[in-house]
């Protein structure tokens, strides 16, 4: 394997060693185990806020005990809600055609809850003159009309507070009205408060993946998007005391948003904890936002409730950067999978079902993109092979001295026209796509509870054997296609050892790397998705396959022709002209050589 290749192949597994200890999962340790409090209302006229304990709003509708609790339902074919007149709230949120892993595994038709009452909360406190109004403590009656639902709370003094729901007939948006102008004369202050907070549950088969369930936002302000740590193992907290266009609560597939349609959000303090110690409710997301009474004045207290999968190509369209819940790529390659990968992605989804067969092609198309600087690599190689008997008696008749090979090397180089750089440009070409495709394809719920072959599940790791322990960095299961992408980035090794000669003067064993980087990728990459390690062994084989095509057209004698062709013209023409690479890298030998010398003049000083 020749030094350019592995350039390209440690830089790969430098950014997977990275990702692994910054972002991977730590080992749990042990913490109290959280307390979730749940109220269910049943029949009573006033029901307390489920919200917070500690809450210090007075109930003012405690005098109507005539109410019964109703619930009500708004559907369509992506989502079901059901809603409660016993504070006006939100009892469930139903993704139809969604399951949990352990409904999916278990071949349970039923959709997946991404909000329970049960264990979720969100209220709204209003400051009153006299008391704060807590929604959720109040009892409504029902005005219910095509995709609304109209709630109605009649307030000891005759004044009434209204709130309505509206959901589309398609989509995952839900639309949240506060109308409390009738005591618009009676709210005190300028901001009132949102308490919304999410105990999260297990709903993927990697519960390590689901700790690092976060809360992302929006500032107004230049449309800066920020978040919390996706740290799966610390407490991590922060005041927003800036304009907020938008709060989301980001799972590993699905996102909960909320987004204000009249003025944004004042501030807001939010925390995510993660409960070690529980494997039921695994992290709780808390959001305390502030807004302005301001609107609750006017009547303009308007949201958009976000109930729905972590899919790019529908949340992109919710709210401005709201697709940034998505984390498609780091920013230097966003244009990469944002315009190519994504809508090549999406156009194949609609030609092949299966996912696996989605994922050659999209091999095939991407390799075949790639096809030129692939020739040139290989044509690098064979230059190289051919220079090898003169770069091997340079050797010999220097010895040891690396700087000094190195230099000559050079020398030989420009001699016969060939520039050191050629065959690790296209080396380097590729790697954006080998980045890309590393972050992007773990958060792809397109392959969510999709099986192929083996793999029950492409977006997360395929499992043949269970093991009783836990190796260090390896896990306690062991990946298939893992190991297939491991012995086919072995087999592509092999091949390049047999074809590239031995380079005097490397610091380190170019070959043996060949055989040491995939093993440390298997150790990576064991529990990553079945999908990304599936796309990197057909990779590989493709790669294989080409290199093998290319060597049938590459005839070496012709090139051995040129490059003699090409010394004698350059010498003819007084000798090669340095490039500025060239100039850099002698001076660099010249002052390597220079303080070797010095080291060996200087007398050693006497103890």
């Amino acid at each position: 394997m020749d030094k350019n290749s592995v350039t390209g192949i440690v830089l790969i597994m430098a950014m997977l060693l990275g990702y692994q200890y910054f972002f991977a999962p730590k080992e749990p340790i042990e913490n109290p185990k959280s307390k979730i409090e749940a109220t269910t209302p049943k029949n009573k006229a006033i029901v307390q806020s489920n919200a917070d304990s500690t809450s210090k709003a007075i109930n003012v509708a405690a005098s109507d005990t005539s109410i019964k609790e109703e619930l009500s339902i708004l559907e369509n074919n992506e989502i079901k809600i059901v809603t409660s007149n016993m504070g006006a709230r939100i009892i469930s949120v139903q993704l139809k055609n969604f399951k949990s892993y352990k409904n999916y595994a278990a071949n349970i038709p039923t959709g997946l809850f991404i909000f329970d009452s049960k264990k979720d909360v969100f209220n709204v406190e209003i400051p009153t003159i006299s008391a704060k109004i807590n929604l959720n403590a109040l009892a409504y009656t029902l005005v219910k009309k095509d995709g609304e639902i109209y709630y109605t709370s009649v307030l000891p003094t005759g004044k009434k507070i209204n709130v309505k729901y509206t959901l589309a007939a398609k989509g995952y948006q839900l639309g949240y009205g506060i109308d409390v102008r009738e005591i618009s004369d009676q709210i005190s202050g300028n901001e009132y408060q949102i308490h919304w907070k999410e105990n999260i549950i297990q709903n993927e088969k990697d519960i390590n993946e689901e700790r690092k369930a976060t809360i992302n936002y929006l500032l107004t302000e230049d449309e800066e998007f920020d978040d919390l740590s996706e740290n799966p193992s610390s407490i991590e907290t922060d005041n927003i005391l800036k304009s907020t266009d938008w709060i989301a609560f980001k799972k590993k597939y699905f996102l909960t948003g909320l987004i204000p349609e009249g003025s944004k959000f004042v501030k807001a303090s939010i925390t995510s904890t993660p409960n070690l110690a529980d494997s039921t409710y695994i992290k709780t997301l808390d959001a305390q936002i502030t807004g302005s009474t301001q609107d609750l004045k006017s009547g303009k207290s308007n949201f958009n409730f976000y109930f729905g999968p972590n899919d790019y190509s529908i949340v992109k369209t919710i709210a401005p950067s709201f697709g940034k819940n998505v984390k498609l790529s780091y920013d230097f390659l966003l244009p990469i999978t944002r315009y190519i990968f994504v809508p090549l992605f999406d156009f194949l989804e609609s030609i092949f079902s299966n996912y696996g067969l989605l994922i050659i092609v999209l091999v095939l198309i991407i390799k075949t993109a790639l096809l030129p600087l692939t020739y040139k690599s290989y044509v690098s190689m064979a230059k190289t092979r051919i220079l090898a008997p003169e770069i091997a008696a340079i050797k010999e008749k220097i010895g040891d001295d690396a700087a000094k090979v190195q230099q000559e090397t050079m020398k030989l180089y420009g001699e016969v026209g060939v520039n050191p750089l050629s065959g690790c440009v296209p080396v380097l070409a590729t790697m954006p796509v080998l980045m890309a495709v590393f972050m992007l394809f773990p958060n792809l719920i397109n392959l969510r509870q999709e099986s192929f072959l083996w793999a029950e599940d492409l977006s997360t790791f395929d499992s043949i054997v269970s093991l009783p322990f836990t190796i260090p960095f390896y896990g306690s299961h062991v990946s298939m296609f893992c190991l297939l992408m491991t012995v086919s980035q072995l087999a592509y090794g092999y091949y390049n050892n047999q074809i590239t000669p031995d380079q005097p003067g490397q610091p380190i064993n170019m070959k043996m790397m060949a055989y040491f980087t995939p093993v440390i990728f298997m150790f990576v990459m064991n529990s990553f998705p079945a999908g990304l390690s599936f796309y990197y062994f057909i990779s590989n084989l493709v790669t294989i396959g080409q290199q093998l095509a290319i060597r049938k057209f590459v005839n070496e004698d012709k090139i051995k022709l040129i490059l003699d062709e090409n010394r004698k013209k350059i010498a003819a023409s007084g000798g090669a002209k340095k490039s500025r690479f060239s100039q850099y890298l002698q001076t660099q030998m010249k002052t390597m050589e220079e303080t070797q010398k010095n080291a060996k003049n200087t007398p050693k000083k006497k103890k």
